[in-house]
């Protein structure tokens, strides 16, 4: 039989070092002219298409979970960077707010799917990601700073959290043993 390797701490790996990132850019600790290019050009590389690979490598693995939260939220790193670089015109604050409001709704419930079968340190992620999602969406939607800056932080609790969860995995796997614990899944 085939053992395949495991995709997630790829796609979390992708997924935490593009989010702290923008998050960063988010609470203002580099503006626009310092941050704008390697944060889309990380968003295309490491957070579309590492994650997006992720998530096909969780299909044979038989991971409905894997495959939708990484191929989603790759192709999200993929759209934000074309929209955000304005490959296609104006980027337009309210429809941004949104879309990321869309992309808090799809966050949740894939936070709920957590709760029945994630680890506590996966439902973090998810719940932190939904928050800011959340957040950042309603700041370019009611024109207030404070939300993105909230948001912003969320952001990089959140990405904190991600990089934990795939370092835990790499890390827990090459000692056969728990050297970080992500807690137990959840059986509701």
């Amino acid at each position: 039989m085939i053992k395949f390797a495991n995709p997630a701490p790829l796609g979390l790996f992708g997924f935490a070092v593009t989010t702290m990132c923008l998050s960063m850019f988010n609470v203002k600790w580099y503006g626009p002219v310092e941050a704008f290019p390697l944060l889309m050009t990380t968003a295309f590389a490491f957070g579309g298409t590492a994650q997006f690979l992720a998530g096909l490598m969780e299909y044979p693995r038989g991971n409905t979970f894997g495959t939708v939260a990484f191929c989603s939220y790759g192709s999200f790193w993929w759209a934000f960077a074309l929209y955000i670089s304005g490959a296609f015109g104006k980027v337009a604050l309210p429809y941004l707010g949104a879309w990321l409001v869309i992309w808090a709704a799809f966050t949740f419930v894939l936070w709920l799917a957590t709760l029945k079968a994630g680890t506590r340190a996966l439902q973090l992620v998810f719940l932190t990601l939904w928050v800011a999602f959340l957040l950042l969406g309603l700041s370019h939607l009611l024109n207030m700073d404070i939300l993105h800056t909230i948001g912003g932080w969320i952001g990089m609790a959140c990405a904190v959290l991600a990089f934990y969860v795939a370092s835990a995995e790499i890390l827990n796997e090459a000692y056969g043993k728990t050297v970080l614990p992500i807690g137990a899944k959840a059986v509701l």
